[in-house]
């Protein structure tokens, strides 16, 4: 069975929130949509609020899905959904930096393999 792994579009006016990882070594300084792994018996929205408290420091509610699944050699299954924040203050607890980017940076950005599927996806969202 799969791990279904989640992550969050945060979107404020016409930019996206995007975040660069620390790790592991082979993804370091790439860029993506924060997230994580969902926990057995975790629902998804639960799992994606959870993992962006402790990665971002925010409270979210998560909305509808954006775009297909994505998957991750055998094993993962990379998910993502629409946020928007509730409470709290961004912090890079988990990430190198964090950046608000808009439609025409999207593709400039170097992204963590996975997440380029949705490209076009928040570009549409982003009002390009």
């Amino acid at each position: 069975m799969s791990q279904i792994v989640v992550a969050g579009a945060l979107i404020a006016g016409a930019t996206l929130l995007v975040a660069q990882r620390q790790r592991p070594p082979e993804l370091a300084g790439l860029w993506e949509l924060p997230g994580g792994k969902v926990a057995p018996g975790e629902a998804e929205a639960d799992a994606l609020v959870r993992e962006l408290r402790e990665e971002l420091g925010v409270d979210v509610v998560v909305g509808e899905r954006l775009g297909a699944d994505v998957p991750i050699g055998d094993s993962l299954i990379l998910r993502a959904y629409l946020v928007t924040h509730a409470d709290g203050d961004l912090h890079p607890h988990d990430h190198r930096a964090l950046r608000w980017v808009r439609a025409d940076e999207l593709r400039s950005l170097d992204w963590v393999p996975a997440d380029r599927a949705w490209l076009p996806e928040l570009a549409k969202r982003l009002g390009a």
